[in-house]
């Protein structure tokens, strides 16, 4: 495995991702394409020759069946006739069944095509591999042990249980004097990665599976470890992913930093944080156009005094979010996902009562992510839209009859290139462009909406093709993205741009704000519904033209949220987010909550993965797993409302809760 530890291998579940289907009901994924019923057809030949009933759902063949569809049939050979579609060309010819496994095989081995490739690889799953056991390592390397351990099996604790190893490990005189220096650096390590909240993460943990949150604090643990002098530190949102209980230790390790002599510098939205800073620079009042000032600078109890400062007016505890009054019971029914046992989780069974507001709550590294996100969060994509991921492992899940559909409203971008904007996303250019072509000018001239659209050519400036910028490829250089010469980044030729509708061109409309358009198009029904909503998740000064590269995350994900609220819902969806306050301001918090608390209002359930305490506070039920992180974690510690989890002793969740209920 090169030291790996893994190997990629077909992998069964995958390409045979629902056995109850039959082979013609579409049971082999791989067979979906027109190239692969030549493949389906070879099959059904060999099963007729072989007695394998395929009218029966796979679930009912037994293993030797399913061996010789995925494995092939050992070489023995089968008359095989073909039909072309139109019934003249006819095909004949004797040959074997090489089984679907050793065909991808052999098709990802020869293909010369990129995309096939990456098709092919969709039904791969990461394996261990079967010469180390995925341990990376020869035999004769891990026959070296210290304490009973070799380097793998001391790679795969916690931070904690490491430290723990270390600090119980018996040494001779001799093996002492060697190791001396060594174990002193160990520990010190060691030390910084629990210090900045990690204790959790196993030191064979990839790095690619870290958040950006974990990523960044094992940096700022290296710079602990520095030991430098006279360095400024900038730290983007440190906080994010931590629970209380460990952002206290990450607050004295930044308070650590500055006590050696450094400059910490910290843009965060956490109010803990923000009271622990000894001087605060307050920007807004606003976002976006209206913000960009400077509100208020100082140390904590002047911002606090400060009526102009958001942030100062939530420090006071002049703004608030509320406590609601009840909480909701929910329709009676619930999704149970039973005996789930995905990475750390301990076969535990999560109860998720339908028509409420749901967060699952718990320590960094507790099995919040696996629970919803790798196992009830796959299981919901393959049930509803045949998606090919394997979810975590669990027994079963019941209770899917009660929902229609799922739906995963994350941070990322709602589109990859500047062409893509939150006019497009929402669906609300397409009324505008309609607008546009129902005026006068338009129709003497001929333009359908076809001519207002930037994404065909006809009404579009041909030199930028509708982007509005010209792309300049760098050398080893990043690519640089300068306004088109010929529209002057108006994305539209100067013919287009003489219809107006109130005087203002399409390229005035797409430039506006949605507070601007919403006054605007105040008339106009279709269009005023779905700016209202944009005004309503708080995203009013974002230009509806903006480029969606340049939206931040959370941005993005109220966008989303407006999609959402937009459609005719049936009251029976589940929305699953997580983190969805990472970025976000107090006052947007709220916001975010008032739009998520009328998606369940509707009748919708909505599952958050949160450590925000005002998210919490606000839920209908919460499921707090723990007790710690790691291998420590993986069990509900306390489930019910927010104000029985308070009263639960065992639940660090509920003790930081109470002082808030």
């Amino acid at each position: 495995c090169q030291g790996l530890g893994v190997r990629l291998e077909f992998d069964p579940d995958l390409i045979i991702p629902d056995k109850s289907l039959t082979i013609d009901g579409g049971a082999v994924a791989v067979w979906g394409a027109t190239i692969d019923a030549f493949y389906r057809k070879s099959f059904k030949i060999v099963a007729g020759q072989m007695g394998i009933d395929i009218e029966k759902p796979l679930s009912r063949w037994n293993d030797e069946q399913l061996n010789i569809l995925l494995y092939g049939a050992g070489g023995r050979r089968f008359h095989f006739k073909h039909l072309s579609h139109d019934g003249v060309g006819r095909w004949e010819y004797e040959g074997t069944w090489e089984g679907v496994i050793p065909n991808l095989t052999r098709r990802h081995r020869e293909t010369k095509s990129d995309g096939m490739r990456e098709w092919i690889q969709r039904f791969m799953s990461t394996i261990p591999c079967g010469a180390c056991g995925g341990k990376k390592l020869k035999p004769e390397i891990l026959a070296v042990t210290v304490g009973g351990k070799n380097i793998a099996e001391l790679s795969d604790l916690s931070v904690g249980e490491c430290a723990q190893f270390f600090k119980k490990l018996k040494l001779s005189e001799q093996e002492t004097s060697i190791s001396k220096q060594i174990l002193k650096e160990v520990f010190s390590r060691l030390s910084f990665l629990e210090n900045v909240g990690l204790d959790y993460l196993t030191l064979s943990r990839q790095a690619a599976t870290l958040s950006g949150g974990e990523s960044q604090r094992i940096r700022l643990a290296t710079q602990v470890g520095s030991q430098l002098v006279g360095v400024m530190y900038i730290l983007d949102e440190p906080s994010i992913g931590l629970h209380q209980k460990d952002n206290l230790r990450l607050l004295d390790t930044l308070k650590n930093l500055r006590d050696l002599g450094n400059t910490v510098i910290v843009v965060e939205h956490d109010l803990e944080t923000i009271e622990c800073a000894d001087h605060i620079i307050d920007l807004g009042p606003g976002a976006g156009v209206h913000g960009g000032y400077l509100v208020a600078e100082g140390p904590p109890a002047k911002i606090r005094r400060n009526k102009k400062s958001l942030t100062g007016r939530y420090m006071s505890g002049d703004l608030k979010i509320g406590v609601p009054e009840k909480r909701r019971q929910g329709s009676g029914k619930s999704i149970v996902v039973a005996g789930a046992g995905g990475h750390n989780l301990k076969n535990i069974s999560a109860r998720f009562p339908l028509g409420r507001f749901i967060c699952v709550s718990g320590v960094s590294g507790s099995g919040k992510s696996t629970l919803v996100n790798q196992t009830l969060g796959k299981a919901l994509m393959r049930r509803f839209y045949g998606s090919i991921e394997k979810p975590g492992r669990h027994e079963k899940i019941e209770g899917l009859e009660n929902i229609d559909k799922a739906v995963v409203i994350d941070q990322s971008p709602i589109g990859r290139t500047p062409r893509s904007n939150p006019a497009t996303y929402t669906q609300l250019f397409t009324p505008v462009r309609e607008l546009f072509a129902q005026i006068h000018e338009a129709k003497v001239r001929g333009y359908g909406k076809g001519r207002f659209s930037f994404n065909i050519s006809g009404g579009r400036c041909d030199k930028c093709e509708g982007d509005g910028i010209i792309k300049i490829e760098m050398n080893f250089l990043p690519d640089v993205y300068i306004p088109c010469s010929e529209c002057a980044g108006r994305r539209y030729n100067p013919q287009t741009l003489e219809v107006k509708y109130k005087g203002r061109s399409i390229a005035d409309v797409l430039d506006m704000t949605v507070e601007e358009a919403l006054e605007f198009f105040e008339h106009i029904p279709k269009i005023n519904r779905k700016l209202r909503l944009l005004a309503d998740v708080g995203v009013g000064y974002i230009k509806l033209g903006q480029a969606a590269t340049t939206l931040s995350g959370g941005e993005a994900q109220r966008i989303k949220l407006t999609l959402e609220l937009s459609k005719i819902g049936t009251g029976k969806t589940v929305y699953l987010l997580d983190e969805p306050t990472t970025g976000l301001h107090a006052h947007d918090v709220k916001k975010l909550l008032e739009v998520l608390n009328r998606l369940v209002d509707k009748g919708n359930t909505v599952v958050v993965i949160e450590h925000n305490l005002d998210v919490l506070k606000t839920a209908d039920w919460l499921i707090d797993l723990g007790p710690d992180g790691g291998d420590a974690g993986g069990e509900i510690v306390a489930e019910g409302t927010p104000e029985e989890v308070a009263k639960n002793r065992k639940s660090y969740t509920g003790q930081y809760l109470k002082k808030l209920l």
